[in-house]
């Protein structure tokens, strides 16, 4: 399964593409979309959409999943996020993608270990899941992290592993789901 992560902002977009092939994480392509500087926000979301839906037609996953919006205690920041937001979507739309969302405090914990891991923390797990040689961008890094999350819930699901159980250790965990693949 090829997996699209998203990690939406108007000055800087992150995608990340993972594929899930028996069990394993393989890393495909990662990147930053960056509009020029001074770009009015009109012209930096059509540039995020015509870019996500180049790398979406490039890549051709079999899904997409976005990072849900983070309310931030600044009203704009939070709209121009939730429009930027929009235009990734609408690209994923128009690529004809099915498209999930999750939380980053979820994310965060499937590929930390803890909601409350700092981006750094992220980027390290990241290169270290896909045995990357160098960090990718904090943006990269982050939409990475999305499409990691979302292989290892439907990894979790295919062992069996409800949502109730996912709060026992991760040690309990992994022996469980290497337990169910016997």
């Amino acid at each position: 399964m090829r997996i699209l992560g998203i990690d939406p902002g108007s000055s800087a977009t992150g995608y990340g593409v993972v594929d899930w092939r028996a069990g394993v994480l393989v890393h495909v392509d990662h990147g930053v979309v960056r509009p020029p500087p001074g770009t009015p926000l009109a012209g930096r979301l059509a540039c995020i959409h015509e870019r996500i839906l180049e790398v979406a037609r490039r890549h051709r996953p079999d899904v997409a999943v976005v990072e849900r919006v983070f309310v931030a205690s600044n009203a704009r920041s939070a709209l121009v996020l939730g429009q930027a937001r929009g235009a990734a979507l609408a690209a994923l739309a128009a690529a004809e993608l099915e498209v999930g969302e999750l939380a980053a405090r979820e994310v965060k914990q499937a590929v930390v270990g803890t909601g409350a891991a700092s981006k750094a923390q992220v980027q390290g797990m990241v290169a270290r899941l896909l045995g990357l040689e160098r960090r990718p961008p904090l943006d990269a890094s982050d939409a990475l992290a999305v499409a990691i999350c979302h292989a290892h819930a439907g990894r979790l699901a295919a062992a069996g592993v409800t949502p109730r159980r996912r709060r026992m250790s991760r040690r309990a965990l992994a022996a469980q789901i290497v337990g169910s693949r016997s």
